[in-house]
């Protein structure tokens, strides 16, 4: 179990991102799986104690060039960034 709460690509960054070469839409994408991070951590204090379902998968938009699918599991203390998609627009 982590000791405290962070994100993390799963199953690992080649297959979630692996197909995306732009760097600064990534660079977008990491700065906001931060953010939801924090929000995770204000509102599971103690996630490693936490006896309740993990929220479902949920969409992120990161701007009008994509997006990421993401699932926040409070007992590891861990935001999951499952897909990324980039539109490239």
């Amino acid at each position: 179990m982590a000791d405290t709460w962070a994100w993390e690509y799963d199953p690992d960054p080649e297959f979630v991102i692996g197909g995306t070469a732009n760097l600064a839409f990534i660079a977008k994408v990491e700065e906001r799986a931060d953010e939801l991070v924090r929000a995770a951590a204000a509102l599971y204090l103690d996630g490693t104690k936490y006896t309740g379902a993990s929220p479902r998968m949920q969409e992120e938009t990161v701007d009008a060039s994509g997006m990421f699918v993401y699932q926040v599991i409070p007992r590891h203390q861990r935001v999951y960034v499952r897909q990324v998609s980039f539109l490239g627009l």
